[in-house]
């Protein structure tokens, strides 16, 4: 499950962030995750409920996660299309000259905070 590491790493960027903006208690964070990211948004909120526990600044923020939708664009015909439903082949010509536009990206998309 390498989904603790990517939570031990959003962990490190937000403490980071707090600590330039003298924040001293975060209440949430959103995250985006790619829906081909491998990352399991289940996992990563387990994950994420598990080691804030432990920490200062982060003790028990809730965490929101957001679906990126992951979408292909053809190479041949120009036209994007929805990963999941058509993986490699686009669906409008048949060609495999394809690549992800979308989707395999996890980021921190807001943090929110106790006003100090």
């Amino acid at each position: 499950m390498h989904e603790l590491g990517v939570v031990f790493h959003c962990i490190k960027q937000v403490n980071e962030i707090a600590k330039e903006n003298n924040v001293k208690k975060v209440n949430s964070v959103t995250v985006e995750i790619g829906e081909v990211s491998t990352v399991i948004p289940y996992y990563f909120e387990d994950c994420w409920n598990w080691a804030v526990k432990k920490e200062t600044v982060l003790k028990d923020a809730k965490i929101y996660i957001e679906k990126i939708e992951a979408v292909t664009h053809c190479e041949n015909c120009g036209k994007d299309y929805p990963t999941v439903a058509h993986g490699k082949i686009c669906p409008h010509c048949g060609s495999e000259k394809t690549f992800l536009l979308t989707g395999n990206e996890i980021a921190i998309k807001q943090i929110e905070v106790v006003d100090n």
